[in-house]
């Protein structure tokens, strides 16, 4: 054996006692393996390392030092009074002062309580008063500092009990494991709750500071208690628990922003989870409706007739060139365009079918795009003369290798100086027709007679390049595009205030007809206060889909962000929906 196995003192060691063994057992072993499995055993590290802390413990136990004495506190304020009856000298004073010092008052405070060993919790006596008949009971003391005891209390209807309802994960009940769920309340500080109200007995927990007592006759435990995988989702809406009537407990509630990332704790309740902010460094959960339950409740509170679907108008033509080949703005009429045409923004679904969704919580999962997988497309999304034309250009200048934009398809015959798939994919009317039918238009539109529209394996032409597929389209066609096949990051440009926009749109200049594409006209008040109230219903309506929010104040400076977040999008792990990762 090597010569860790050696005994400190006189009398055999431990060390020497293991040393031993194994010549001692072999004569007992039955065969090589036996005496291959003693000789691992003992030469183990582990077992080398709990026998060292073994000797030094009893080592210590041997030659247990005694302190000098066990009020070191007291001696040192009695020292202050008697120095501060005499005439002070230098050292004196320096003395008084470094006594009065609260490190050195706590130093001394710790001093004591580890010479008295008085450092073990000082437990209540057990009263006097119990029957024999009664049930039985556990007496705890739970030391409360700032943060909530982490359990609610309920009524029980048939007997009056108050009844432990649930313990809030990683609260401080819970780390405790000392109360559970259906626990019955009987004392709180002495004080009896029987024929208390739960909010009475909320209000003496509230009020009580240091240590609380609580006298308790445990539940009936379950044998398995439940296990809830982990899971996270996205809030799709704001919530805060102090207007929620329906909450059984505001304090135990959490709040949350629409986009937070949770981390549900707990769905053992059907009505209210437990969950905590996937950012927040502290354990403990906090009550969330739980989707059903919000689903349910959002649903009736949702008018009875659905508003009619609201179109975004644009002054861009279909066949306005733009300096960047095949860069083409979504399918949006002007109000002049409108009046005189019909069957535009057609979609698979109406905004009706969107109106009608309840957004409450989207399970997800952390994503990181591996090399050589096709990137994410990029959606970009915003009312008319927002900027979101002038932001693709942008990126698309910035590296044409790496951005790419999709070609629109027509029904129209094809101009003399165009070029089929340049310009415009050219197809017959019936073709298009065709695939409407078969769903292969995200959106579509028809202008005097000819159709016009982005077909979905236009997006998969520039994916299959390797390419960031740039998108500007409607915000209610985005939910068809929410799959694991396309990976949609959507980016919402939201323009700035109405005197921003006048300040930096006052030189602008947009087509005011379809026929005169050199007609050209400034933006009106009107045309900005439509584009603040269209941004406004887009994110009202839409906002749960949108994962950044861009505010076009400046085109420089925004483009840059839109850069630096798609950089991110590309090589850091973002949270998709859970389907993305599953196929």
């Amino acid at each position: 054996m090597p010569a860790l196995f050696t005994g400190a003192g006189t009398e055999p060691g431990l060390y020497e006692l293991l040393a031993v063994l194994p010549s001692q057992l072999q004569p007992h072993a039955q065969s090589p393996e036996d005496t291959s499995f003693l000789s691992n055993m003992f030469n183990q590290r582990s077992l080398h390392s709990l026998v060292k802390i073994h000797e030094t413990l009893q080592c210590y136990e041997d030659n247990t030092p005694v302190p000098v004495l066990q009020t070191a506190e007291t001696l040192a304020l009695d020292l202050a009074d008697e120095l501060q009856n005499k005439p002070l000298t230098g050292e004196a004073k320096e003395l008084i002062k470094l006594l009065s010092r609260p490190h050195i008052k706590s130093l001394l405070a710790v001093h004591d309580t580890v010479a008295q060993k008085s450092y073990d919790p000082e437990l209540p006596p057990l009263p006097d008063d119990l029957d024999d008949e009664e049930d039985s009971v556990k007496i705890i003391r739970l030391v409360k500092n700032k943060e909530p005891l982490g359990a609610t209390i309920k009524k029980d209807e048939r007997t009056g009990a108050i009844l432990v309802a649930r313990i809030m994960r990683g609260g401080a009940a819970d780390r405790s494991g000392l109360i559970h769920v259906g626990d019955e309340l009987r004392e709180v500080n002495g004080i009896p709750v029987d024929g208390k109200k739960p909010e009475e007995i909320i209000l003496i927990l509230s009020q009580s500071q240091g240590a609380i007592t609580f006298k308790i006759v445990p539940g009936v435990k379950d044998d398995l208690p439940s296990k809830d995988p982990k899971m996270f989702v996205r809030a799709l809406f704001d919530y805060n628990p102090v207007g929620d009537k329906a909450i059984p407990c505001k304090e135990a509630g959490m709040s949350f922003q629409r986009g937070d990332i949770l981390q549900v704790m707990s769905k053992d309740d059907a009505t209210w989870w437990q969950a905590r902010l996937n950012s927040d460094t502290n354990p403990r959960a906090g009550l969330i409706p739980s989707k059903q339950f919000q689903e349910r409740r959002l649903t009736l509170r949702r008018p009875t007739t659905l508003p009619p679907p609201q179109k975004i108008s644009s002054r861009r033509s279909y066949d306005e060139a733009l300096e960047c080949v095949g860069l083409r703005r979504s399918f949006r009429l002007s109000r002049r365009d409108k009046k005189t045409n019909k069957s535009m923004y057609e979609c698979k679904k109406s905004d009706q079918y969107d109106t009608a969704d309840v957004p409450t919580y989207e399970e997800v999962a952390s994503y990181r795009r591996q090399n050589g997988a096709r990137h994410r497309l990029v959606v970009l999304v915003g009312p008319t003369g927002v900027g979101l034309n002038e932001l693709k250009r942008k990126l698309l200048i910035s590296d044409p290798q790496h951005f790419g934009v999709t070609v629109p398809h027509t029904s129209r015959p094809k101009r003399n100086q165009e070029t089929d798939g340049v310009e415009y994919h050219f197809i017959s009317k019936h073709l298009f027709e065709t695939d409407i039918q078969n769903n292969k238009f995200i959106e579509h539109g028809e202008y005097k007679g000819n159709l016009y529209g982005t077909n979905l394996d236009s997006i998969r032409s520039v994916l299959s390049k390797n390419k960031v597929c740039l998108l500007d389209i409607q915000p209610h066609t985005v939910k068809h595009l929410r799959t694991a096949e396309f990976k949609p990051f959507v980016v919402f440009v939201k323009p700035p205030s109405l005197e921003r926009l006048r300040e930096t749109r006052k030189n602008a200049k947009v087509i005011s007809g379809r026929d005169d594409k050199t007609s050209t006209k400034a933006f009106t008040e009107e045309d900005f206060q439509e584009m603040i109230s269209g941004g406004q219903m887009m994110e009202n309506q839409y906002g749960h889909l949108f994962e950044k929010v861009l505010v076009n104040d400046d085109l420089t400076t925004a483009s840059n962000e839109l850069l630096a977040a798609l950089k991110k999008v590309e090589s850091e792990p973002h949270w998709v929906p859970v389907s993305w990762t599953h196929s």
